[in-house]
């Protein structure tokens, strides 16, 4: 006797079902560093440590470091008011500086050195940004740059 037209509908689904739960407990079993479009992120920047800081508010420097030929001081713990005070290694200043902050944390810079330049901070986001120095800020004969930061327009330390 035959079966019923149940019975091939069921025999038929049978192995599709297997298959898909086959497939289902492999890609699970995966790690997602087999993908294609898996990337790995990209390494974290190597401390340096090439400018002197000193002052009160060094302790908001949390690293230096490359990016490219830009020497990144990392300051996304400032936040309030305070100050600090760059110096050259022996070598002198590198090619570029730029200084990394948390917007909102800090609303304006006030770098001092061969020149002054005020870097307002706008507060979107909260992701730190990193703003530029000017180089005529950190000229060759430059001895120091004086970083302030505090609220926009608060007279600079």
């Amino acid at each position: 006797m035959r079966g019923t037209a149940t019975d091939g509908a069921q025999r038929r689904r049978a192995p599709r079902g297997i298959a898909l739960g086959l497939l289902a407990l492999g890609a699970a079993g995966c790690s997602s560093l087999h993908w294609p479009w898996h990337h790995e992120p990209p390494p974290l920047p190597t401390p340096v440590h090439v400018l002197g800081i000193a002052g009160p508010g060094a302790t908001a420097v949390v690293a230096q470091y490359w990016e490219r030929n830009t020497l990144v001081v990392d300051m996304s713990a400032a936040s309030g008011s305070g100050s600090l005070t760059l110096t050259p290694a022996a070598d002198g200043w590198p090619v570029r500086v730029a200084l990394r902050v948390t917007p909102g944390s800090v609303s304006e810079l006030d770098v001092r050195g061969a020149e002054r330049q005020v870097l307002p901070i706008v507060p979107a986001g909260s992701r730190p940004v990193q703003v530029g120095i000017a180089p005529g800020v950190y000229a060759p004969k430059t001895p120091q740059i004086t970083v302030s930061w505090g609220p926009a327009g608060a007279p600079a330390t």
